[in-house]
């Protein structure tokens, strides 16, 4: 019998089950093999998620003792507005749980997250070829129009 999906925030002992969604993450954005992130980055975003002065979060969809999706989150001040923003920076579900509302509940997470810290925005972004996740974004936000660009500052 399959239970319900559950939308809940991470556990220190999720890491087994996160770790291949993250990897396939970054997999997706062509971060693996020679191009993967340093195992560093991947323990101290880990951390990040439990350490109480960081301002980043995670959610996961858990569906018959598995995780099948994630969504990582943080808050920032902004020049626009008083209240904190959120942004949420990576999401991802695994292939097998696709198109059963797994990203869409993940995001509406987010949203009630948000709510809950006095943010009024949640904003995102992805890659143009990203199809059927913008097919999803289309329904669940606004496209505001905005192209990102981006500098690696050497340091």
């Amino acid at each position: 019998m399959t239970q319900t999906m559950q939308i809940r925030p991470i556990r220190p002992e999720d890491y087994a089950m996160w770790k291949p969604l993250w990897d396939g993450y970054n997999a997706f954005y062509g971060r693996s093999g020679p191009t993967a992130l340093a195992d560093d980055i991947t323990q101290v975003t880990w951390q990040r998620f439990f350490n109480p002065i960081e301002p980043v979060f995670a959610l996961v969809a858990e569906q018959d003792g598995k995780l099948i999706g994630l969504v990582h989150y943080l808050f920032h001040r902004g020049t626009t507005r008083i209240e904190p923003v959120c942004y949420l920076q990576d999401l991802f579900t695994d292939a097998n749980a696709r198109g059963r509302g797994c990203g869409r509940a993940l995001i509406e997470g987010v949203y009630a997250q948000a709510k809950l810290a006095g943010a009024r925005r949640v904003y995102w972004q992805t890659q143009v070829g990203n199809a059927a996740g913008r097919a999803l974004y289309d329904k669940v936000a606004e496209h505001k129009g905005f192209i990102v660009y981006a500098h690696e500052v050497e340091v």
